[in-house]
């Protein structure tokens, strides 16, 4: 009698397919300093810019001057062409204009001329007449209730000056949100402007990205977490250790890898918060780490679905094929967490990220598909030998896995939700939880496997057995719970307790 779980398999590919809309989707740059290298500036209505930035920023703390929240300009250079300067005298003042406009994003609707009911962006000679503007200059209607936002910067060109500099200040922020910053001017003369320099943004507690903050702690206790496992593992492991399967070693690796990936995260969130850059050689470790520990969390779900060390001696003749697709898979998760963790992701259009994304999804859905269809295979084998206990223990690491892949498609449905109906970020506050979530779903799992396959002093219970393949019975041993235990020994039950969350 087969197991049913081709459906299990088709969930598991529409998953992955659905993973990859949701890591199409644009996402805002996560740095706090944003340095311009010669940017040029883009056509929108009648009037010309460059997007400077977009973070979530908390307010200052009054009673502390060192928990200020700010925006800070530093050496940003303005270069016109020179056959726009040419247009004007050498003693001329002002002969261009160009504002850097700060907004939080609730006030959107005050930059340009929609409630004075024109499409304009830039104030025009009519709207000049009625005094409602002035021509040349971005129309912005203050905000009744704090009539300085939205923030307006002005830098003027003279004579016939190809350069100007703005002046370096510091804009305080009173007001948490999440905040855009825009370089603006209206002259069509000034076609062909470039930027350069920087703006460094900063939160009351450092220079993580609002949106960013709250993942250095979590990565803070995923280690303590990890940590905790290892711990709990390595005493199984220690007192069993002259029983020790190969797949124990495997376990023990996943393990040691999510420590050091969650510590490296942490201590690169915590460089970044303290500098306001990312340090290039931890962010290295961390990405390195963490592309290791998705393929070796992959390959060990594999190898257990196919019954190694328990309806298989050996992988045999498909070894060579399950290490090339961990190669590939490492590579292209290498390629994909680089780009996403050391470049601007504003720099990448959504051809380019599908480029990126869609070769990771691929292989993550044939990691789903051969899991699944490798657990058919197993519990089959094992109804046919009527190895009861065996079988039992499978069956309990199948319901885990087909209920995180249901619990996985819910979850990317909502972050397909979040990500439409939050195309501004407006819900940066919450939008950690996202990540968070497949941290924490990826431990469950690992946290399941280690309960499943505790080390054991008598593990023949749950190890490959010759007489197996004769038909004898191998129910020596029974399962109980989500432990093994034998009949001279009892897998110690407190030793790993069932993970709440998952």
């Amino acid at each position: 009698m087969r197991h049913p779980l081709r459906g299990g398999a088709l969930a598991g590919l529409a998953a992955l397919l659905a993973l990859a809309l949701v890591a199409i989707a644009p996402r805002g740059a996560d740095a706090s300093i944003h340095e311009y290298a010669g940017g040029g500036f883009a056509p929108r209505a009648n009037s010309f810019f460059f997007h400077g930035g977009s973070e979530g920023l908390y307010a200052s703390d009054p009673s502390s001057n060192s928990s200020a929240s700010f925006i800070r300009f530093d050496s940003v250079v303005f270069r016109r062409t020179q056959e726009s300067a040419s247009k004007h005298e050498e003693m001329q003042q002002k002969t261009g204009l160009v504002e850097a406009i700060i907004v939080e994003i609730q006030d959107r609707d005050k930059i340009g001329g929609s409630y004075l009911h024109t499409d304009a962006i830039c104030c025009t000679p009519e709207l000049d007449k009625e005094k409602s503007c002035k021509v040349g200059e971005v129309i912005i209607r203050p905000n009744p209730d704090n009539p300085e936002w939205p923030k307006r910067i002005q830098t003027f060109f003279d004579g016939k000056n190809e350069e100007t500099s703005m002046v370096t200040q510091t804009v305080s922020i009173n007001k948490t949100g999440m905040y855009y910053l825009y370089f603006m001017f209206c002259d069509p003369q000034l076609k062909g402007l470039k930027i350069t320099g920087r703006t460094v943004w900063r939160n009351p507690q450092g220079y993580l990205p609002g949106k960013m903050a709250p993942m250095m702690t979590f990565y803070g206790f995923m280690s303590l977490a990890y940590l905790a496992l290892g711990l709990l593992w390595f005493i199984q492991f220690v007192r069993s250790w002259k029983d020790i399967l190969q797949l124990h070693y495997h376990i023990t690796a996943v393990i040691a890898l999510g420590m050091c990936e969650m510590a490296f995260w942490y201590f690169e969130y915590a460089n970044f918060n303290a500098t306001g850059t990312r340090p290039m050689g931890i962010t290295l470790w961390a990405v390195t780490f963490t592309a290791v520990k998705k393929t070796l969390s992959r390959l060990l779900l594999l190898v257990v679905s196919m019954g190694y060390g328990v309806v298989l001696p050996t992988l045999g003749g498909i070894t060579s094929r399950v290490a090339a697709l961990g190669v590939t898979y490492f590579v292209a998760s290498e390629a994909l967490e680089l780009v996403e963790n050391l470049g601007n992701i504003n720099d990448f259009s959504g051809k380019t990220r599908l480029f990126l994304v869609l070769p990771v999804a691929i292989l993550d859905a044939t990691f789903i598909i051969w899991i699944f269809s490798s657990l058919s295979r197993t519990l089959e084998k094992l109804q046919l030998r009527r190895s009861m206990a065996k079988l039992e223990l499978y069956r309990k690491f199948t319901n885990s896995l087909a209920v995180s892949v249901l619990i996985s498609i819910a979850w990317i449905g909502y972050e397909l939700y979040f990500n439409a109906t939050d195309p501004l970020s407006e819900l940066w506050r919450r939008a950690w939880v996202i990540p968070a979530f497949w941290n924490v779903l990826s431990y469950a799992l690992l946290g399941i496997i280690c309960i499943l396959w505790s080390p054991s002093r008598n593990p023949t219970g749950f190890a490959y057995s010759e007489e197996a393949v004769d038909g004898v019975d191998e129910e020596g041993l029974s399962l109980v719970g989500s432990a093994v235990k034998g009949t001279g020994d009892m897998v110690n039950m407190h030793a790993f307790p069932e993970d709440k969350r998952a």
